[in-house]
């Protein structure tokens, strides 16, 4: 004779013990959670994704137009004014050919510009008035603040910021150029100066 377990009948509302876990009867809606939460999380990767290679195609784009600008910059300062017809700006139009040759200077002859990486301004009295000073940089290095005000480069009296830019134009990178100032304090001091290379 075969045996067989009686199971009682579920009652009305309830599932069937075929649908209990070991933690309880499971809610019919659990699988549709899950899904939608999967559907959801792939989204967001995705579009996490999406705008990581939106961002790096700009980076990307920015540098390759950014070298494009430098090379066309580098173009219109080698053909220089007496190229004729179009613009550094203007790609359409072909170049022309200069009308005279131009002779460039052997690397030798070119001199280099000097800086002395400091920003400074017209002062009420005679002298130019430091407002910046780039650090690192020559005029830090020599000793110069921000409110010193420069009345003598080398040789070269200081009336204004464009005379200070003169004479700093004048000066060979490298070498040493004395330098009076007169501190914020009112007192005044001479300074060693070594003017470096504009890049």
């Amino acid at each position: 004779m075969e045996q067989t377990a009686l199971r009682p009948k579920p009652m009305p509302g309830r599932e069937p013990a075929a649908r209990t876990g070991p933690d309880g009867p499971r809610r019919p809606d659990t699988g549709r959670r899950r899904r939608l939460t999967t559907v959801l999380l792939g989204t967001c990767a995705a579009v996490v994704l999406l705008l990581a290679g939106v961002g790096i195609g700009t980076v990307g784009a920015t540098v390759i137009g950014m070298s494009e600008l430098a090379e066309l910059q580098q173009r219109a300062q080698a053909a220089g004014p007496e190229e004729g017809g179009t613009g550094a700006g203007d790609r359409t139009g072909p170049r022309t050919a200069p009308a005279h040759p131009t002779e460039v200077p052997a690397p030798s002859q070119v001199r280099a510009a000097a800086t002395l990486g400091v920003e400074a301004v017209d002062h009420e009295k005679p002298g130019a008035l430091v407002v910046g000073v780039h650090v690192p940089g020559p005029g830090y290095a020599a000793g110069l603040v921000r409110g010193d005000v420069l009345l003598v480069f080398g040789g070269d009296r200081i009336d204004t910021a464009a005379d200070l830019a003169r004479a700093v134009a004048r000066a060979r990178p490298g070498k040493e150029v004395t330098v009076t100032v007169r501190h914020r304090s009112g007192g005044y001091q001479q300074l060693a100066a070594v003017p470096g290379v504009v890049t």
